[in-house]
């Protein structure tokens, strides 16, 4: 055991000399021990169940058990690690996917040493962390990070007018209380759209349905919750 403060690192990737690289890296890091390697999804998950690690830097690309698959694994851990996703190219798709995962960064492995550094840091410190920067709003950052984006616009998965409003409610962070006096309906009625909702897009609770909406590009530039 290291002191109080230091930071146990666990590193998932199946690449045997950039596992080494990185372990010389960032144990020249004051503060930083690494605890264990993996080479496969997982292996990643029994091992950082044993190492109880703080943070794991986890490859989407490895064979076999994906680092998706161990995401999904450790989401539903007793004690889930933190977890930094690893990657050579960021896309939106796989940043929603990992977040919905319980991923708490993306960092892409071209990054220079102290970015990924500080990543480690800010998701011990609680927070988020997308490519170069700490964030604390998630939601916010995706949907700055979405409409960077050109792209054509999307399919509105069925949702009504009403749902839709409710749904970009929904992303500016408001609760059933203030949606239900947004809009002048009773807290019950938002309930049930929000059911309704989550049963069209497959989302099972609003972070998913912020995350969907953002990535699906739903919310507009006049929509509601900016107003």
């Amino acid at each position: 055991m290291g002191q109080p403060d230091t930071i146990r690192i666990l590193i998932a990737d199946d690449h045997t000399i950039f596992r080494k690289g990185l372990r010389s890296l960032l144990e020249a890091e004051p503060g930083f021990v690494v605890v264990g390697e993996a080479c496969n999804g997982e292996e990643a998950f029994r091992v950082a169940q044993a190492v109880q690690a703080d943070v794991m830097l986890l490859d989407m690309a490895m064979p076999g058990a994906s680092g998706m698959d161990a995401l999904g694994e450790l989401s539903r851990a007793a004690n889930p690690v933190k977890t930094i996703v690893l990657t050579a190219g960021i896309e939106k798709a796989e940043i929603v996917k990992a977040l919905q995962l319980g991923a708490a960064g993306v960092v892409l492995k071209s990054c220079a040493p102290e970015l990924l550094f500080k990543s480690v840091r800010s998701v011990m410190a609680g927070q988020h962390w997308i490519g170069r920067e700490a964030v604390s709003d998630l939601v916010k950052a995706l949907r700055s990070y979405a409409d960077s984006i050109a792209g054509p616009a999307r399919p509105r998965f069925g949702l009504t007018p009403r749902e839709l409003e409710i749904t970009s409610a929904v992303v500016g962070g408001f609760s059933n209380k203030e949606i239900a006096k947004k809009f002048t309906l009773s807290e019950d009625t938002v309930k049930h759209h929000l059911t309704n909702i989550f049963d069209k897009v497959g989302a099972s609770n609003r972070l998913e349905l912020a995350l969907f909406a953002v990535h699906h590009r739903l919310i507009g530039e006049q929509d509601p919750a900016a107003q």
